[in-house]
């Protein structure tokens, strides 16, 4: 049995030669940046491949999201969830923003719609909803929200790339979305981002944006900072988007075999899919307890399986950071929630290695249980 580490992602890389191959323009046109031309052959081909209006690449996920809020002009309260990872909330104060926090469902883990509008005041100027782990927030709810009370949506889609709404691409919804092109993504260009707005002056001021704020002439316009994408990050997204659908099917089988031994285990659930089709980015697992979570985790540990708690701590309790505000849901899920090895070159033995020793695990448990039992009837 093949005993090296299984860590709980690894990147989808498409075969080296064809990376080398595009490098080999690079070298020749002697330009690595300033929106070259492999960067505007990724925004290009994504477009096309999701069937969106425009994709603006960016250095990374948490630019993006900065640039959605400076492209946007936001200032004043930002409703967002605790249930993600800190760059969400580190974009909005570092755009002068106030990160006000919305608690979970508990099904979905995705910010809650019905926990919107009491938090709605004279402040707020925007929504910023997570579709975490690729699970589509409910997109229909929040935009009569939005509409109703004349807030911007910026929808954080850095799980999202595949995942799919009424048929349609995730990322095209709201009035920006920022994706993530991280090496722990579906899509990857090593580090990178994007955003999508659906407006084409939006899209003009996020390029502006991206480069210190000067328009074509080389004229300071507008407050802005350096966002670039390389080429060598460009040539990475090119190659690796020829085998993207390959990925999402891969994904897909993995997901549903985890999912199907597991389901045989009582005490387990799994992230409820209710508003669009995911994209498989994670197997995320939530369990009973947190004690159980943690046995799980010690188990795997000593099986040189490495899964990981997304995301936890839940963010509304770092106050070192924000100002505590109650997140009932937030804070007892994310303490039962543990993702499970998933990528593309993991094996079926390893996924069944991994569902086996949680299994061990819960039996371990439940004798446990019955010999205290016992012991309390004696």
């Amino acid at each position: 049995m093949d005993n090296n580490p299984v860590f709980v992602t690894r990147p989808s890389l498409a075969p080296l030669d064809e990376y080398v191959e595009l490098l080999k323009g690079v070298w020749e046109r002697g330009i690595l940046t300033h929106d070259g031309p492999l960067v505007q052959q990724l925004e290009d081909e994504l477009c096309k491949k999701l069937d969106i209006p425009g994709f603006m690449a960016v250095s990374n996920g948490t630019i993006a999201l900065q640039s959605a809020i400076k492209g946007l002009a936001l200032k004043g309260e930002v409703i967002t969830t605790p249930f993600t990872w800190i760059a969400t909330i580190s974009a909005i104060k570092c755009e002068g923003c106030v990160p006000v926090f919305c608690d979970i469902d508990r099904g979905t883990l995705n910010i809650d719609p019905c926990k919107i509008e009491p938090l709605i005041n004279e402040r707020t100027v925007a929504v910023m909803p997570v579709h975490v782990f690729g699970n589509p927030c409910d997109v229909g709810a929040i935009e009569n929200i939005a509409k109703k009370h004349d807030l911007k949506v910026i929808y954080d889609g850095a799980h999202a790339m595949g995942s799919t709404f009424k048929g349609k691409s995730l990322l095209g919804y709201g009035d920006i979305t920022a994706t993530s092109l991280n090496a722990t993504k579906l899509l990857n260009t090593a580090e990178g981002g994007g955003c999508i707005a659906k407006s084409p002056a939006i899209r003009e001021k996020l390029k502006r944006i991206r480069y210190f704020g000067y328009n074509g002439y080389r004229e300071i316009v507008e407050e802005g900072f350096n966002g670039k994408m390389s080429e060598l990050h460009a040539a990475l997204g090119i190659v690796n988007l020829k085998y993207f659908d390959r990925v999402l099917a891969d994904r897909k089988i993995k997901y549903n075999l985890y999912r199907d031994a597991l389901s045989l285990i009582s005490g387990i659930e799994f992230q409820a899919v209710k508003h669009g089709d995911q994209n498989y980015s994670c197997m995320p697992v939530v369990f009973e307890s947190e004690e159980q979570l943690l046995k799980v985790e010690q188990a795997l540990h000593g099986q040189n399986i490495y899964p990981r708690r997304y995301f936890y701590p839940s963010l509304n309790t770092l106050t070192n950071i924000l100002e505590y505000r109650h997140c009932p849901v937030s804070e007892e899920v994310c303490k039962k929630v543990l993702c499970l090895p998933l990528y593309r070159e993991i094996s079926e033995e390893v996924i069944y290695r991994v569902v086996d020793c949680i299994r061990n695990s819960f039996a371990a448990k439940r004798k446990l249980d019955r010999n205290r039992k016992s012991s309390v009837s004696l």
